[in-house]
C-alpha cells in the first residue's frame, strides 16, 4: 500500500462514522427542560406558527396573480399535501418526545451526517423566517403611520446602495426581535402565555373577518362576467397550491416542543391535527370571503383584506384587520424564536454543535445561550439585510426536512425493535457495537422463519408468491426498495415538473421515461408493503405506510424542483459551510463518537500456555483502562 493513502478499513470506518445512528430512547421522559406545555399550549403554538402574515398577504397575491376565486381550492389542496408531512411529524413527535424535530428524526433513522445537515438547514429556516416576519411587521406598522418611521430613518441615518443590504437599517424590526427574545428567555410558560394572548386575539379577528365578509359577499364576483371561478384553469390552481403550501410550514414547532409537553404521546398528534385543521379552515374561509367581497382582479396584493373592507365602505374594519395582522405576525415571530434555540440545544447535547448551547438556565430551564446568540443573529439580519433575495431559503430548507422526515418514517417502520429500551447502563462487553449504520438498522432478523415475523421480514401470507425475495439477506430487499423509491421519485418529479420541453426529450422518450419512473415508484411501494411493519399500540402511527410518506416525498421533491437555480446555488453554499462545521467539530465531539472510543481501545486475545482454564482466555485492556491499585480521589 502506498504510504500516505488511507487503507480500505479506515475508509469503511470513516463512512460508518457518518452513518452512526442515535439510539432510540423511547421510554425515557427525563429532560433538563421543563415539561409544562399542555395540548392547548401546543395547539396554539402550531396555530401561531401557521396563521401569520400569509393570511393577510398571500391570499390576495395568489387570488389576483395565480388562481382567482379558486384560491380556496389551492389552499385546500395545499392543506391536504401538508397533512402528509404533518402526520409524519406527529408519529415521530409522539414516539420520540425529545426536542430537535426533523434533526432528531433523521438522526435516529438515517445517520449522523444527514441529521446535522437537516439541523443546519432548520437553523437557517428559523433565522431568516423570524427576520423576514420582523421586517414585515415593521413595514405594516410603518404603513399605518403613513411611513413616518421610514422617512425619519432615511432623513437622520441615511440610505445604502449595497447588494443584499436593505436600503436603510430597520431599527423597529430589530427592536421587536430583542423584545420577543426577552420574553422567550423567561421560560416556556411565559412565552406560551404570550403566544396564547396573540393567538386568541388573532383567531377572534379572523372570525370577525369571516362573519362580516359573508355579510358583504356578492356572488356576482364569481360569475363569468368577472372572469369566472377559475380564470387561470387547472394550471393556475396548481401554481397557487405550490405557493399556498408554504402557509402551513409552521406545524413543526409542535414537534420541536415535544420535550416540554406534559403528555407528548397524546398531545403532539392531537395538537398537530387540530392546529393544521384550524389553519386550513382560516385560510379557506378568508380567501372565500375576500373574493366574494370584491372582484379578484381588482385586489391589492399587498393589503388585500384591509383594502377590500375600505372599498366596501367599512374603513373602520381596516384598523381591526391591521391589528389582527400584527398579532398574527407576533405569533409567527414567537414560534421561530421559541424553536430556534431548542434545535441548537438538541444538536449541542448530541455533541454535534458547540457545548455552550447545551447549557440550560437553572431557574427558567431554557437554553439561554442559544436565545442570546441566535436571537442576536436574527436581530442583525432584520436590521441590515434585504431579505427578499433570501426568503426562498425558507422553502428549500423546509421541503428538504419534510423529505427526510418522510423517508425516516419508512425506515422506522421496518426497523427491528431495540433489545432493551431501558435507561440502564450500557453493556460492558466490548464486542457489542455502540453505533449502528443505516444498513445495521434495516438488517432486522436472522434467517429463521419465525411464526410471528419481526419488522422487515416478508409477510407469511406472501412467501409462496414472492419467494424470489427470500434469496436476499434479511433487510436487503427493504433497503433496496427504499433506495429505488427515492430514486424513482426524483426521476418522476423531474418528468412532471420540467416536461418534455424542459428535459429536451422527444415526445416518445418523455412518455417512456414517465411510464418507467411511475412503474418503478409503484414497484418499490409494493415491495415495501410486502414486508412486515413495526406496530405499536401505545403511540400514534400514521395510516397507509409506505404510501403516505412516499406521496409526501414525491410532492416535496416536485416543489423543490420548482425553485430557481439561484436558490439552489445559495443553498449549496450554505451546505458547504455546514459541512465545514461538521467535519471540523461535530464528527469529533459527537456523543456517539465518545461511545465508540472504549470499544476501539479494548482488545481480546488468547494467552498460551496455561494450566488454569480461567487464565487461558483473557480480556486484556490497555494500561489506561486497568483498575488502579490505589483508590481514586473520587472514591
Amino acid at each position: 500500500m502506498v504510504r500516505g493513502l488511507p487503507s480500505t478499513a479506515s475508509l469503511v470506518h470513516f463512512c460508518q462514522k457518518l452513518n452512526r445512528l442515535k439510539p432510540l430512547e423511547e421510554s425515557t421522559m427525563e429532560t433538563s427542560l421543563r415539561r409544562c406545555l399542555s395540548t392547548l399550549d401546543l395547539t396554539l403554538l402550531g396555530v401561531g406558527g401557521m396563521v401569520g402574515s400569509g393570511l393577510y398577504v398571500l391570499t390576495g397575491t395568489v387570488a389576483k396573480q395565480m388562481a382567482g376565486p379558486a384560491v380556496l381550492l389551492s389552499f385546500a389542496v395545499a392543506a391536504v399535501a401538508s397533512l402528509l408531512s404533518a402526520l409524519c411529524y406527529a408519529e415521530f413527535g409522539a414516539r420520540l418526545p425529545r426536542t430537535g424535530s426533523a434533526y432528531l428524526f433523521t438522526y435516529v433513522s438515517m445517520g449522523e451526517l444527514w441529521a446535522f445537515l437537516i439541523g443546519w438547514n432548520v437553523l437557517l429556516e428559523y433565522l431568516i423566517g423570524g427576520a423576514a416576519v420582523a421586517r414585515a411587521w415593521s413595514g405594516y406598522l410603518d404603513a399605518m403611520f403613513n411611513h413616518r418611521i421610514h422617512n425619519f430613518t432615511e432623513a437622520y441615518v441615511g440610505t445604502w446602495q449595497v447588494p443584499l443590504l436593505a436600503h436603510y437599517p430597520d431599527f423597529l424590526a430589530a427592536g421587536i426581535i430583542i423584545l420577543a427574545s426577552v420574553f422567550i428567555s423567561c421560560g416556556a410558560r411565559v412565552s406560551s402565555w404570550l403566544n396564547h394572548t396573540f393567538s386568541v386575539v388573532s383567531l377572534v379577528i379572523i372570525l370577525f373577518i369571516i362573519i362580516l365578509g359573508f355579510i358583504l359577499a356578492r356572488p356576482h364576483n364569481w360569475s363569468a362576467e368577472e372572469g369566472g371561478f377559475a380564470p387561470f384553469g387547472f394550471s393556475g390552481i396548481m401554481a397557487g397550491t405550490a405557493t399556498c403550501f408554504y402557509a402551513f410550514v409552521g406545524f413543526d414547532v409542535i414537534a420541536a416542543s415535544s420535550e416540554e409537553a406534559r403528555n407528548p404521546k397524546q398531545a403532539v398528534p392531537v395538537a398537530i391535527t387540530i392546529s393544521l385543521g384550524l389553519a386550513a379552515g382560516a385560510y379557506i374561509l378568508v380567501s372565500t370571503v375576500l373574493t366574494l367581497m370584491v372582484p379578484w382582479h381588482s385586489l391589492d396584493p399587498d393589503s388585500a383584506l384591509a383594502d377590500a373592507f375600505y372599498r366596501r365602505g367599512y374603513s373602520w374594519a381596516g384598523f381591526i384587520v391591521a391589528a389582527g395582522s400584527i398579532c398574527a405576525m407576533n405569533t409567527v415571530l414567537l414560534s421561530s424564536l421559541f424553536s430556534l434555540p431548542r434545535i441548537v440545544y438538541a444538536m449541542a447535547v448530541d455533541g454535534l454543535f458547540f457545548q455552550v448551547f447545551a447549557r440550560v438556565h437553572p431557574r427558567t430551564q431554557v437554553p439561554m445561550a442559544g436565545i442570546l446568540v441566535f436571537g442576536g443573529l436574527m436581530t442583525c439580519l432584520a436590521l441590515l439585510l434585504d431579505l427578499e433575495a433570501l426568503v426562498q431559503f425558507l422553502s428549500i430548507g423546509t421541503l428538504l426536512a419534510y423529505t427526510f422526515v418522510a423517508t425516516s418514517i419508512i425506515v422506522l417502520r421496518f426497523q427491528r425493535a431495540p433489545p432493551s429500551s431501558s435507561s440502564g447502563p450500557a453493556s460492558t462487553d466490548p464486542s457489542v457495537k455502540e453505533y449502528h449504520s443505516f444498513s445495521d438498522h434495516i438488517q432486522l432478523v436472522g434467517t429463521e422463519q419465525a411464526l410471528a415475523p419481526e419488522p422487515g421480514q416478508l409477510r407469511p401470507a406472501l412467501r409462496p408468491y414472492l419467494g424470489f425475495l427470500g434469496r436476499y439477506s434479511p433487510g436487503a430487499a427493504v433497503a433496496w426498495a427504499l433506495g429505488i423509491l427515492v430514486a424513482s421519485a426524483i426521476t418522476l418529479a423531474c418528468v412532471l415538473v420540467f416536461g418534455d420541453s424542459g428535459l429536451h426529450l422527444p415526445y416518445g422518450g418523455y412518455i417512456l421515461l414517465l411510464l418507467l419512473s411511475s412503474v418503478m415508484f409503484l414497484f418499490s411501494l409494493l415491495i415495501l408493503g410486502a414486508h412486515q411493519q413495526r406496530r405499536q399500540q401505545d403511540t400514534f402511527q400514521i395510516p397507509m405506510v409506505p404510501l403516505t410518506p412516499a406521496l409526501s416525498i414525491l410532492l416535496n421533491i416536485c416543489l423543490m424542483l420548482k425553485l430557481s437555480y439561484l436558490t439552489w446555488l445559495r443553498f449549496s453554499i450554505w451546505l458547504l459551510i455546514g459541512l465545514a462545521v461538521y467535519f471540523g467539530y461535530g464528527i469529533w465531539h459527537s456523543k456517539e463518537n465518545q461511545r465508540e472510543l472504549p470499544e476501539l481501545t479494548t482488545t481480546r486475545y488468547v494467552v498460551f500456555p496455561s494450566t488454569n482454564l480461567e487464565e487461558t482466555v483473557q480480556t486484556v485492556q490497555p494500561p489506561s483502562q486497568l483498575p488502579s491499585q490505589e483508590p481514586s480521589p473520587t472514591e
